[in-house]
């Protein structure tokens, strides 16, 4: 899950700690930060995850078929894949 202070933290890399919705750098001064950029970047990295993950069980899925197409069978690509 990808929360607001990833976003935060994505657009301001000075920022170090969050305390609620304020953000401090390392000397603790605190760094303001547009709330509506950070909300659409919010959105921007839940995107990339979604597809992320997507391309992943994409690829999980055509390489079983694959073993599974060389004549493998269910048990022997458990056992490849340590499941």
């Amino acid at each position: 899950m990808i929360y607001l202070h990833d976003a935060i933290y994505a657009l301001h890399p000075s920022v170090i700690t969050i305390n609620g919705d304020t953000a401090y750098d390392a000397q603790g001064n605190e760094v303001s930060y547009d709330k509506s950029a950070v909300e659409i970047k919010l959105v921007e990295l839940q995107t990339a995850k979604t597809a992320d993950e997507q391309a992943q069980a994409t690829a999980k899925a055509s390489a079983l078929a694959k073993l599974t197409a060389l004549g493998l069978t269910q048990d022997e690509v458990k056992a490849l894949l340590g499941a």
